[in-house]
């Protein structure tokens, strides 16, 4: 029973530990705003990797095959998607007014309802990590006679594996934004968080 749990902790480890554009997020939004809009899209990032690892032990080779033909265009997309919030996020920095809390609740992604959802629709824009939970599942030895609660369980450890990480990413943004209080620090690590994300995504349309 534990097996399936296990699996997908490693499992979930294994895609959300190496470092790209949406852990540069989540660490900008953290320390911009608060550890709960960091929070919130962490936890954004953990359901669609739980989703994804749901499609992918429901559907195996046949998810992987439908999501090769339209990996290009997903990627094309979140390439864009990250370059607009990183011209977003240096505008808003360069922009001369004072921020207030009311101004800062407009930001595309500065309160938690919109930091989870709009960081869930960007992390499902990569079909990479279908790709990836789909190979793991079909090259585990219980393929054959799958069980539904083992499924269950790689599910929900590859969802807590995800949330843990990205919380940790969260934690360490918001602990930046602390020693960073004013506005120059502010200023600097915001346009420094949009320079990494607009690399990033240009990163992205580049063939691996």
């Amino acid at each position: 029973m534990t097996g399936g749990f296990l699996a997908g902790l490693v499992a979930g480890y294994g895609v959300a530990i190496p470092v790209g554009a949406i852990a540069v997020l989540i660490l900008g939004l953290s320390a911009r705003t608060s550890f709960r809009v960091g929070a919130a899209a962490a936890f954004g990032v953990a359901t669609a990797d739980g989703l994804y690892a749901a499609v992918a032990t429901l559907g195996g080779a046949a998810v992987a095959g439908l999501v090769a033909p339209v990996a290009g265009p997903l990627r094309l997309a979140a390439a864009l998607v990250l370059l607009v919030i990183a011209g977003h996020g240096a505008w808003r920095a360069l922009r001369p007014r004072p921020v207030t809390r009311a101004a800062a609740g407009r930001g595309a992604l500065d309160t938690p309802a919109r930091a989870f959802a709009g960081v869930l629709a960007l992390t499902l824009l990569n079909p990479a990590t279908v790709v990836y939970f789909a190979a793991l599942v079909l090259g585990r030895a219980d393929r054959a006679e799958p069980d539904p609660l083992a499924a269950g369980l790689f599910v929900f450890g590859a969802f807590v594996a995800s949330a843990s990480w990205q919380l940790v990413i969260a934690g360490g943004g918001s602990l930046v934004g602390r020693v960073l209080t004013g506005p120059r620090g502010r200023l600097v690590t915001a346009l420094l968080s949009s320079a990494i994300i607009a690399a990033l995504a240009v990163a992205v349309l580049l063939p691996g």
